[in-house]
């Protein structure tokens, strides 16, 4: 655990470093997010968040690299490289996409690429873990299902990430909660090919935790497509080492009833439950208005919170709080199988139920809204100047 936290570590202090810099180089370059009809922050703001966040990630990685149980295992290091290299990539497209605004063929051409390096060395879905038997992929299946992990996961981080504070802090919680199971199955039912999704997700939440800093309301900076392209492409590949590459039939046949051995398919699912959802309803409502699916709109699941009166900040609030409860009670329920763990969870959704939808919530039309956390974020950024 002490080489885990040390390489959170240097994932958030390098981040939180190295975003000065690149807030600095992003307002030299004219790197900035104008304000947009559809956008809620009131005055122009920096990208290149996810360039300091790669280079969060590249540090850590290089620490964990001369650790003594994880610098060890030749395939767990070739498959940090791999990530690592994939990450450059799609981090690039971003960062071109924060300076030019590629359109959406083009974004997604990038994606492709970097799923496509992934693949290329050796990281990919080899199998799929269900109750009693495992599912084997030939090269075709293994190499679709592989890239459309990647494409998906990208897209739905991007999509939520749309208030200040709130792609970031929602990854950096679903990570953890990935960590948490993922450790255990190194710890403790000794698969030590976990390492590999075990380091990828403590750096997502060290990189995420040095970033919070300058993104929280009101936002210094933005982690732009660069940022949130990159942690969609970490989610996902931890989540195909892990699920599609470690054997589970240890976690079979230790299991005294079906949970554990779907809990690999499970949870990727349950960590990402925010952002999958609210790309879905986007893909959903687009495609019936007859649009394109990449077509912007103010409909996302924080225009709603916006909409149903909450601030920015208690909307991002709620929405950590919901993600917490899926990802994290996934993984209680999970690992112990407790049907107290059910109840603690029913009494939870119904607490943040009541917040998110409860009486005095519907205050005010989304433009309203808009207006009135423009107003206190202007006026809170020129007092910081």
């Amino acid at each position: 655990m002490r080489e885990y936290l040390l390489v959170l570590g240097i994932a958030a202090g390098v981040t939180y470093l190295v975003c000065g810099l690149a807030r600095t180089i992003a307002l030299r370059v004219k790197a900035v997010a104008q304000v947009r009809d559809r956008d809620v922050h009131a005055v122009p703001i920096p990208y290149f968040g996810g360039a300091a966040m790669f280079v969060g990630v590249a540090a850590a990685m290089l620490i964990a690299s001369h650790l003594p149980n994880m610098g060890r295992n030749p395939l767990i290091q070739h498959d940090f490289t791999a990530v690592l290299i994939a990450g450059g990539v799609i981090c690039a497209v971003g960062v071109l996409d924060d300076l030019v605004e590629l359109n959406a063929i083009a974004k997604l051409a990038g994606q492709v690429l970097a799923a496509g390096l992934v693949v290329a060395n050796g990281v990919k879905m080899l199998w799929i873990p269900l109750p009693n038997q495992i599912i084997s992929l030939d090269d075709s299946a293994s190499i679709a299902i592989t890239v459309f992990v990647i494409v998906l996961c990208t897209n739905a981080v991007n999509y939520v990430d749309g208030l200040d504070g709130l792609a970031a802090g929602v990854v950096a919680i679903g990570a953890f909660a990935f960590f948490v199971y993922s450790y255990t199955l190194v710890a403790f039912q000794d698969l030590p090919r976990a390492t590999t999704a075990s380091l990828i997700t403590v750096a997502i939440v060290g990189v995420c935790l040095g970033f919070l800093p300058h993104n929280v309301f009101p936002a210094r900076m933005f982690m732009g497509d660069s940022g949130s392209m990159l942690l969609g492409l970490l989610l996902a590949t931890s989540t195909i080492s892990l699920t599609g590459q470690i054997d589970s039939a240890p976690l079979q046949a230790n299991a005294r009833s079906l949970i554990p051995t779907v809990l690999p398919l499970v949870l990727p699912l349950a960590i990402m439950a925010i952002p999958i959802a609210d790309f879905v309803l986007a893909f959903l409502r687009r495609t019936a208005a007859g649009k394109w699916f990449w077509v912007a709109d103010k409909r996302h699941l924080h225009h709603r919170l916006l909409a149903r009166g909450h601030s920015q900040r208690r909307a991002v609030w709620v929405m950590y709080g919901w993600t917490a409860l899926i990802s994290f009670g996934a993984v209680s329920f999970g690992m112990t199988e407790s049907l107290w763990v059910l109840l603690a969870a029913a009494v939870l959704a119904l607490v943040f139920a009541w917040f998110t939808f409860g009486p005095g919530t519907r205050k005010r039309s989304l433009a309203e809204g808009l207006r009135r956390d423009r107003e206190t974020e202007a006026a809170q950024h020129e007092r910081l100047g």
